[in-house]
């Protein structure tokens, strides 16, 4: 039986490491790890690994008539059992470095560049808006994608033009958009607002654009509770919320201005995170995350 350790780690991020299984597949592995602030928390999350997989696979699956994607299988023969549930089987890509984001809503770094000069990446926006608008339509906020350790930094359309060529562009724009909008009409339908998402994209062999990488997880997107949202108010999210509210607590104890790691997290934030992120699998995909494969012992 294969195990993790006959295919070279080749790449590792704060959440993933990427496996190279042959020439033209990869193994994309999820662990539990959670991260928060710039910093990887030694407190893990249990099963996080798993809800981000089993939530790209369904949107890999409901998406397929959109454009194709990189996933091979989540649950094949090459996959060690050691990490079966939370690793993807994947085509092996010639990765575009841009992230392609898609906002419907206000918020996050969107909103600290709307305050400074009404526009988000050069897309000039309406006066009046405030924490958590809905957009008047959904726009393209495409991202340089940063080294691990460092910030994604914003950039304008008119930038990816530059690298990618003004056609490339527009098709990574378009696509961006038809899949944010399929997936928050979808997200709606379930009672969850998609606010905005990042997708990463690669060449296949025929030269079409391809998405990869993990797709509309907790981890890469904005969802809120729809029966919760209120415009000017930071809304409640499914994702790693709870750690966040934590760590900036009195209670944490944890100095965010000094050069130390945090704190470890107490059970019940623990699991508090970990029942959101299954909330938010079961929702959108209605599914239960029971039935979803776990590692072999």
């Amino acid at each position: 039986m294969v195990a993790l350790s006959d295919y070279p780690q080749i790449a590792a991020g704060k959440v993933r490491q990427l496996h190279a299984v042959d020439d033209e597949h990869l193994l994309l592995v999820a662990s539990d790890r959670i991260s928060a602030y710039d910093h990887v928390l030694d407190t893990p999350i249990p099963d996080k690994g798993r809800v981000l997989t089993a939530m790209s696979v369904f949107w890999f699956e409901l998406l397929a008539d959109l454009l194709p994607n990189h996933l091979v299988a989540h649950d094949d023969p090459r996959i060690p059992g050691e990490v079966r549930g939370r690793a993807l089987l994947v085509e092996r890509l010639e990765m575009i470095q841009v992230e392609c984001v898609a906002r419907g809503y206000l918020t996050g770094s969107g909103l600290l560049d709307y305050q400074r000069t009404g526009a988000i990446c050069g897309v000039a926006l309406p006066d009046g808006l405030v924490e958590s608008s809905q957009l008047p339509e959904p726009i393209f906020t495409p991202a340089t994608k940063a080294a691990i350790g460092e910030h994604d930094e914003n950039v304008s359309f008119d930038a990816v033009a530059a690298q990618e060529g003004e056609a490339r562009a527009s098709e990574l724009r378009d696509l961006t958009l038809r899949v944010y909008a399929r997936a928050a009409e979808h997200a709606r339908e379930r009672g969850v607002i998609l606010a905005d998402t990042k997708f990463e994209f690669g060449f296949g062999a025929d030269g079409s654009l391809v998405l990869a990488d993990e797709v509309l997880t907790p981890d890469s997107s904005r969802y809120w509770p729809a029966e919760d949202y209120r415009a000017g108010e930071v809304q409640p999210s499914f994702d790693k919320q709870f750690v966040r509210n934590w760590l900036t607590s009195p209670e944490s104890g944890w100095d965010r201005s000094a050069d130390v790691p945090p704190p470890a997290l107490p059970e019940e934030i623990v699991q508090a995170t970990r029942d959101r992120y299954v909330e938010a699998y079961e929702r959108i995909t209605g599914r239960s995350f029971a039935d979803w494969p776990s590692p072999e012992a």
